[in-house]
């Protein structure tokens, strides 16, 4: 038993070595370039591939794998180089989650060229010639090439400490994490700096999905799979620290083994499947890092008094344009049915929109005026549609229960998990929000005598009186009712007090705000309202699954608030439409549509910087401004 376990452990350290190339690239290039790359796991992925493929034309020889080491690691730093020229360096001076939204436009274009290039099926190298097979240890046998694994981990960790901490250019990279702007002042020439670090970060990437070729597929769904395990091992590690990255997948990869290990282990008679927490152990641990140590294991305090992006201009109350613009949109919604008569496809697609506008204008009511960002805003959007779902069918209560019933644990939810949230800010905040997220995704898609596990709910429709048209008015109703209540709130004192606290929580607590209670409410509306739109799915679509509250699903809302803008109130609204509208219209287009997608979205944020609602405001600015001097 203690020798099956000695090996598993082993095990675990040789996946650490392949997870900590990758975050170690990460983490370079955040330090010093301050990216938030998501880009970054399709680097992997892409290493993973350009392997394969080296290896397939060079034939199964030593040269052949070694040569497809070098050439995938050669060749993703290449990629890496033309990205940071032509896109990264654009948007250096972009706030962090603009820069977010470029990096996953990147995603999509890379996923779907992968896609072109070698297909959907898995591609699995053969093994590493001189490095198949097995040894015996303690007894068990374990693969030669896992052995080598663990030493490359220690080996690339020395390699990049003589780097950083030997060399010339070593000292400008720790000089730019701690103060670019100092190093600018020396003279310095911080573009081409940034250039080699990421580089440099992209080929580790390349190099650690190209180590793994002998043992894992190369597949289409690495690339987000990888980035969130590397954002967690560089957050718990501690954001730019080499280290802290190789201790935080050490940690990370033996705690996953420990649980596949312990099996199935009954206490006090109830039994307890440790290999089902492989899904969720370690957001488990970096929840528990954050709340106690928010700068994780080897990271640094830093300074949170004030806000790294600028003060945003103060909100003003629309115009009249605006708000007979408005009310026109209102009631073509509500005439729309009678216009759309023998188009049923069209009242579908409008409810989808309405239910995607709530949900991006509640992430946008805690992370623009709340300046509160979050990786996990899909757990109270499928909280909301669970809940309902379990209201409704399971405990048989009316459908209007069920309603506010969601409504209220999705809240009691956001309390809880909010409490912990507001007391980070930025990337950690962030973070921590994943965590809890995916602490709820994995106890949903394993409950399966509850939530129905990774099959969902199905057949949770609507009562007759309640179907069609009337369901189309109710979500109108609901949706317009609660953009406008989150409006009227942040046109409140409540909401100048949000945005004071977002803009200066020194200041904001020197005139008597309390910062964190005010952040604490914010965050739980926003989860409110993020259940009321989850509500509305489950009974629109009759179904319920896992992919609610993954991930994925975070991320198209934070698509959404910046494809908008989010500095504007209109701007998830815009944004929410434009998302869903591309969506549909794209995947009926071509097969290649997230790489369209993709496109559009890289256009936008080159071309519209402020997302596209940015765009009427700088119009009307221009206008305003040549009527002056037409008067003048």
């Amino acid at each position: 038993m203690l020798n099956s376990i000695a090996i598993q452990l082993m095990a675990g350290l040789a996946e650490a070595s392949s997870l900590f190339l990758v975050a170690a690239g990460l983490s370079l290039i955040f330090g010093v370039t301050r990216v938030v790359n998501v880009a970054h796991g399709s680097f992997y992925m892409l290493g993973l591939y350009v392997a394969y493929t080296v290896v397939n034309f060079m034939g199964q020889t030593v040269l052949g794998f070694w040569l497809a080491l070098l050439v995938s690691a050669l060749a993703i730093g290449l990629l890496g180089l033309v990205v940071e020229v032509l896109l990264l360096r654009r948007i250096y001076h972009a706030p962090e989650l603009f820069q977010l939204l470029a990096t996953f436009a990147l995603v999509l274009v890379f996923n779907d060229g992968a896609l072109w290039i070698w297909g959907a099926q898995d591609l699995l190298a053969p093994p590493a010639p001189g490095l198949n097979g097995s040894i015996q240890i303690f007894g068990n046998f374990f693969p030669k090439y896992d052995l080598a694994l663990i030493v490359a981990g220690p080996l690339v960790l020395l390699l990049l400490w003589l780097l950083l901490a030997r060399t010339r250019w070593g000292s400008l990279v720790r000089a730019a994490t701690q103060d670019r702007q100092m190093l600018g002042a020396l003279g310095i020439n911080q573009a081409w700096l940034f250039t080699m670090v990421f580089v440099i970060g992209s080929m580790l990437a390349g190099l650690g999905g190209a180590i793994q070729s002998p043992r894992l597929p190369a597949n289409l769904e690495l690339d987000l799979t990888v980035i969130v395990d590397a954002f967690v091992i560089v957050v718990v590690g501690g954001l730019g620290s080499i280290p802290g990255a190789y201790v935080a997948a050490l940690i990370i990869a033996l705690l996953k083994t420990v649980c596949i290990a312990l099996g199935v282990v009954d206490i006090f008679g109830v039994a307890f499947a440790f290999p089902k927490l492989t899904l969720v152990v370690e957001f488990i641990f970096m929840a528990v890092v954050l709340v106690f140590k928010p700068w994780g294991l080897f990271g640094r305090a830093q300074d949170t008094s004030r806000n790294s992006n600028p003060v945003e201009k103060p909100l003003h109350k629309a115009g009249l344009p605006l708000r007979t613009l408005f009310t026109l949109v209102v009631a073509g919604l509500v005439a729309a049915p009678f216009l759309l008569r023998g188009l049923p496809y069209m009242e579908i697609l409008i409810v989808d929109a309405l239910i995607a506008v709530l949900f991006a204008a509640s992430l946008h009511f805690m992370m623009g005026p709340g300046g509160m960002a979050s990786f996990g805003h899909a757990a109270y959007y499928g909280l909301g549609a669970y809940a309902a779902a379990l209201l409704f069918k399971a405990a048989g209560v009316p459908i209007g229960v069920a309603f506010v019933g969601s409504w209220v644990v999705v809240a009691a939810a956001a309390v809880f998990f909010g409490w912990f949230c507001v007391r980070l800010t930025g990337v950690h905040l962030a973070m921590l929000t994943l965590a809890f997220a995916e602490i709820v995704w994995a106890s949903v898609y394993q409950w399966d005598s509850f939530t129905g596990g990774s099959n969902g709910m199905v057949g949770i429709w609507a009562p007759a009186w309640l179907e069609g048209r009337v369901f189309y008015y109710l979500a109108l109703l609901l949706v317009v009712l609660s953009v406008f209540l989150m409006r009227r709130m942040l046109f409140s004192p409540f909401g100048v007090a949000l945005r004071g606290a977002r803009d200066s929580p020194l200041r904001a607590e020197a005139v008597g705000i309390h910062v964190k209670r005010v952040q604490w409410v914010a965050f739980v509306v926003a989860g409110a309202f993020a259940g009321v739109a989850g509500s509305l799915f489950v009974f629109s679509k009759g179904s319920a699954s896992p992919e609610l509250l993954d991930i994925s699903k975070s991320i198209d809302a934070l698509v959404m608030v910046l494809l908008g803008g989010v500095q504007a109130l209109s701007g998830p609204l815009i944004g929410a439409v434009a998302f869903t509208g591309m969506e549909d219209y794209l995947i009926g287009a071509t097969r290649y549509w997230h790489a369209l997608f993709g496109g559009v979205i890289l256009a936008i944020v080159l071309l519209m910087p402020n997302g596209i609602a940015g765009v009427g405001a700088s119009l009307a600015r221009l206008r305003q401004s040549g009527e002056g001097r037409a008067r003048s």
